[in-house]
């Protein structure tokens, strides 16, 4: 069942916003620093933890896995939106900072995986009967 887990999501999620306008005050900025960032890292670790200590059942791992598959790219979009809009409040330099950002990004990504070197793949037929199978490797 999928409702499992989404009380230890919710917490997470509770104490990371309340963590994170705690460190925007701090940094004195009327805003939530890092609040979603700090709930998933608190999600992951008290998950990894309770695995370890065996307290975590499979039916609960199973609503944690769906509840963060739906939760981070819902999280990124709602961000990702509050970035655009604040960006093009900020004019043109804010605009043209994160285009920039995105551009070394984009770039850095071959760089980053194996070099940027395509992997070889092993490509080998079997013959069986009237059947003809691929297998890549």
């Amino acid at each position: 069942m999928v409702i499992y887990g989404v009380a230890l999501l919710s917490i997470c999620l509770l104490s990371g916003i309340f963590l994170g306008d705690l460190f925007g005050k701090f940094l004195g900025i009327d805003a939530n620093v890092g609040g979603v960032g700090i709930a998933m890292l608190m999600l992951i670790l008290l998950v990894e933890y309770l695995k370890k200590k065996d307290k975590l059942k499979t039916q609960t791992q199973e609503g944690l896995s769906f509840w963060s598959a739906m939760y981070i790219p819902i999280v990124i979009a709602m961000s990702a939106q509050q970035n655009v809009v604040a960006a093009l409040d900020g004019g043109p330099l804010a605009i043209t900072a994160g285009a920039a950002a995105v551009l070394i990004s984009w770039a850095a990504v071959p760089a980053l995986s194996k070099g940027g070197k395509a992997s070889k793949t092993l490509e080998t037929n079997i013959t069986g009967g009237d059947q003809h199978a691929g297998n890549s490797k």
